[in-house]
């Protein structure tokens, strides 16, 4: 059962005219555990909410064509996070202002429902409802700017380790 708009974060500070437009680009789908529903590396122009279910977001830690070549690394991909229908959460969402290949896989770890909506219906509510396309946009650079923060303290991280492997006397 898809929840009231009003209730799923990325829509609560709508007006309901507003909302309700932004919400009528979104269409329903499904997909069954075990299978993907984006594949890193291909292009894509969905953005998703998940509104039933979990799925685990799949990253490729090195570059293709280097797996194998690094000894003790027999797992070339990480797990970043694993998500749930609780805060309805949204992936994709580069995907209506971008034409790039996705940053990561998304695979349902569950049976999951989801809101969707592709960059043509969003382009078509853009040249519609500015405002409406403009709330959507709000929400999608509010998470964009989460996901900037949170890998800037990653970069710190992983350049302090670094530093300090490559500080290592030899021998060690």
């Amino acid at each position: 059962m898809i929840p009231d708009p009003s209730v799923i974060p990325f829509f609560r500070e709508m007006a309901a005219p507003s909302r309700h437009s932004a919400f009528s680009i979104f269409q329903t789908s499904t997909v069954s555990s075990g299978h993907p529903l984006i594949v890193e590396g291909e292009v894509g122009d969905t953005m998703y909410i998940l509104v039933q279910g979990r799925v685990r977001i799949v990253k490729s830690m090195i570059l293709k064509g280097l797996v194998g070549a690094i000894p003790g690394l027999d797992r070339p991909e990480k797990v970043l996070a694993v998500l749930t229908d609780e805060t309805f959460p949204i992936f994709g969402e580069l995907a209506l202002v971008d034409q790039d290949t996705r940053s990561a896989t998304v695979e349902a770890m569950t049976d999951c429902t989801f809101l969707q909506t592709t960059r043509d219906r969003f382009n078509d509510l853009l040249a519609r409802e500015a405002q409406a396309a403009a709330l959507i946009l709000l929400g999608v650079a509010r998470r964009l700017a989460g996901t900037v923060r949170r890998n800037n303290g990653e970069i710190v991280k992983l350049t302090t380790a670094l530093a300090l492997l490559l500080g290592r006397p030899s021998g060690r």
